[in-house]
């Protein structure tokens, strides 16, 4: 009888982190306000977790065409995942949207494409909260690596994101 306790007991120190990320602690809005430089995960209208984020070199405006180096604006969702990116995990951000497209369409050029909320660069998660001291990325939004381990757990795919100005 001890045994069983004892492995119930070893069970249960398995199974709490889980409960962390269980359907009702799961996100189900991300909203990125640029200018703040903020990542929060809210759950039916209220923030559950809020990250400092770095954004694209040219961080003002929302993107226009591939290669400006901006983070887009509007309204996306989590599209997948990537486990074994060139950053500590990512997230595609499902950019460009419809009105992207049209847009760009209009002006003649590509709206390029893998935005992503992402870690830092393989290898250089010693960085840590340092990397937000400049805007860094190609567009996409970054983390440290462990918020991204954090997000990652909390954000399913299809999850809506508002990237505000």
């Amino acid at each position: 009888m001890r045994i069983m306790h004892r492995a119930v007991g070893l069970l249960a120190l398995f199974l709490v982190p889980c409960a962390a990320t269980s359907i009702g602690d799961r996100a189900d809005k991300l909203v990125v306000n640029k200018s703040k430089r903020e990542l929060l995960l809210n759950r039916s209208g209220k923030v559950i977790r809020s990250y400092k984020i770095a954004l694209g070199r040219n961080p003002v405006g929302p993107k226009l065409r591939k290669g400006d180096r901006k983070t887009p604006e509007g309204a996306y969702t989590i599209s997948g995942r990537n486990a074994a990116s060139a950053f500590h995990r990512s997230l595609r951000i499902s950019y460009p949207n419809a009105a992207d497209r049209v847009r760009a369409r209009r002006q003649g050029v590509d709206p390029g494409g893998d935005i992503m909320i992402h870690g830092l660069p393989n290898g250089q998660g010693f960085v840590g909260a340092a990397h937000r001291l400049t805007d860094w990325t190609d567009g996409c939004i970054a983390v440290t690596d462990a918020e991204i381990e954090e997000i990652w757990r909390l954000v399913p795919d299809g999850t809506p994101i508002q990237i505000n100005p």
